[in-house]
């Protein structure tokens, strides 16, 4: 193996991990309530959150089987980018595992955009640990993280929104 080689796999695996840790501040940026209601529910009900995850993921795999199938573009590529609907709620349920674990480790008065960099670093790290993190943690924290993510938003939609002035009101 050349330098050459070295260089473009420590490049590939340094992009990925800051891509991870971009989506995950993201998350927490644009969706502040889903994310903190997916760290809660990492923190009460992580198996049931994986469970939901593999189950999720079971129409997913079938899409994804189809669009490999149908040679037409337009239909593959509709279907592809519906496949990547569970992708994005996967990152951001696994940004509540990041905001979690950075939680733990921040210290008094840490915005949740510093836990979740904290966390993500932390956890990012895990998955460079070969064949572990690979195979086992990387996919479990996606998966979980679709879990939590339609837990987290079916959880949203089972409880009542306050209107601003209701939410004014009952402060007072």
């Amino acid at each position: 193996m050349i330098m050459a080689d070295v260089l473009a796999w420590f490049l590939v695996i340094s992009g990925a991990y800051l891509i991870l840790v971009a989506y995950w501040l993201a998350a927490v940026a644009l969706f502040p309530v889903t994310v903190e209601r997916c760290r809660d529910l990492y923190g009460k009900r992580s198996v049931v959150s994986s469970l939901v995850g593999v189950v999720a993921l079971v129409p997913v795999a079938i899409l994804a089987a189809l669009a490999t199938t149908i040679p037409h573009p337009v239909v593959s590529g509709v279907i592809v980018a519906l496949a990547m609907i569970p992708i994005l709620l996967a990152l951001t349920g696994s940004a509540g595992l990041a905001l979690r674990i950075g939680s733990g480790l921040s210290g008094q008065g840490d915005g949740r955009g510093r836990s979740v960099l904290r966390g993500g670093g932390v956890l990012g790290l895990t998955f460079l640990l070969p064949f572990l993190g690979w195979f086992v943690v990387l996919p479990w924290a996606l998966i979980s993280g679709l879990g939590a993510a339609i837990l987290a938003m079916h959880g949203a939609r089972a409880a009542p929104a306050l209107v601003p002035h209701e939410a004014v009101a009952s402060l007072g």
